[in-house]
């Protein structure tokens, strides 16, 4: 019996391509982290919220990655200057990028603690112009310049006690030690499969925040259960999950378009934050997350090459 090309064409299975509907999600959940951060912020510390966070993550994660290793598919672990680079990226971003955060956003609402951390793209640009030999083209002095207007401005916000600009340091550093863990990570996804790469960075951030151990159990005895369950929401959706997402959708739209969509996270998370905590920036606050967009936007420029 012979099978027309129609029927073939009928019985062939549909592949959907769902990088689109990934990249959304995995926007509004890095979106919902501010918030859920300054949710469970007053009951934990930052140390200790860091650890709950990435411990439950790195067991989420260990569901996927362990059945892997033991199957067909199973990686070799890194090595060498591999292994290094996961290390410090590890170190970093899951590890000191998380405290700080953590610890600014017990200043600063969760829309401007985002516009904060948007800082990033500058940053890394600027770091690898200083050590990986890019340069410093116009667009980025430019950017640079009307970047740091807006933290100005967002630092000028506040309420003068003091502990906004406190909040806007902290969140500025945390942008700088996620600039400084994308650079790690970049040269090391080209050899090692994005689902390690996460799980280990997961592994050695929960070894790095390890000397918070005390702090967490302590404090998750005087916890309410929605304030545990606010932890292990952020380290199942907006690390283990949206990671995960990140990376199917890293591999299918390339990362300029993708990351080009994190723009979106700080406008989520003002909503966001609007909605569950009843809380939103100042006016100078806004004026200066919008200047902060606007100097990444500039960063990312390109010169058009004549005719």
């Amino acid at each position: 019996m012979t099978t027309s090309k129609d029927d073939t064409a009928i019985q062939a299975p549909v592949v959907r391509d769902l990088s689109f509907a990934a990249l959304g999600l995995t926007v509004l959940l890095w979106a919902s982290a501010f918030v859920g951060i300054r949710a469970v912020g007053e009951t934990f510390s930052p140390g200790a919220l860091s650890l709950g966070r990435l411990a439950v993550a790195a067991l989420a994660l260990s569901v996927l990655f362990i059945p892997r290793q033991l199957g067909a598919r199973r990686e070799a672990l890194p090595r060498g200057r591999t292994a290094a680079l996961i290390l410090a990226y590890g170190v970093l971003w899951f590890g000191a990028y998380n405290v700080a955060l953590n610890a600014g956003e017990r200043h600063v609402d969760a829309g401007t603690a985002a516009m904060l951390v948007q800082l990033g793209p500058i940053l890394i640009a600027v770091i690898a112009g200083l050590f990986l030999g890019e340069g410093f083209p116009v667009t980025l002095a430019a950017g640079l310049a009307v970047g740091f207007s807006g933290v100005t401005l967002i630092a000028l916000g506040g309420d003068g006690s003091g502990n906004d600009i406190t909040g806007v340091l902290l969140c500025v550093l945390a942008a700088v030690l996620y600039a400084a863990g994308v650079l790690l990570q970049k040269p090391v996804m080209g050899t090692v499969s994005p689902l390690m790469v996460t799980w280990l960075g997961c592994v050695i951030g929960v070894v790095t925040c390890l000397p918070f151990a005390g702090q967490l159990v302590s404090e998750i005895g005087d916890a309410s259960t929605g304030a545990i369950l606010g932890v292990v929401y952020l380290g199942v959706f907006p690390t283990a999950l949206a990671f995960t997402v990140w990376a199917y959708a890293l591999r299918r739209v390339g990362a300029g378009p993708a990351s080009a969509t994190t723009y979106l996270v700080p406008a989520i998370a003002i909503v966001l934050s609007w909605l569950f905590l009843s809380e939103v920036p100042t006016a100078l606050g806004l004026a200066g997350g919008v200047l902060c967009l606007l100097g990444v936007a500039i960063t990312r420029m390109r010169r058009r090459t004549p005719r």
